[in-house]
């Protein structure tokens, strides 16, 4: 895989800043159906796009799943 189309790096330990983001990319980077396929609502792009696997993952090495984010308010 090329290096532009390779997923963002995860650090650890996860930073709140790092988490923050990351609460927002899997907020943000939903899928949404579509007649061909499913695709990343924010990207238009097969889902998951590089974002909403990152933040999938950075909430993972936090400990924390999609679920356990609560309201955005």
């Amino acid at each position: 895989m090329s290096a532009a189309l390779a997923d963002f790096p995860v650090l650890t330990p996860v930073t709140d800043e790092d988490l923050a983001l990351a609460a927002r990319a899997v907020r943000v980077h939903v899928p949404e159906p579509w007649p061909h396929a499913l695709l990343c609502r924010s990207e238009h792009v097969i889902y998951p796009c590089r974002l909403a696997r990152w933040g999938h993952a950075t909430l993972e090495a936090a400990g924390l799943n999609a679920d356990q984010l609560g309201d955005p308010a």
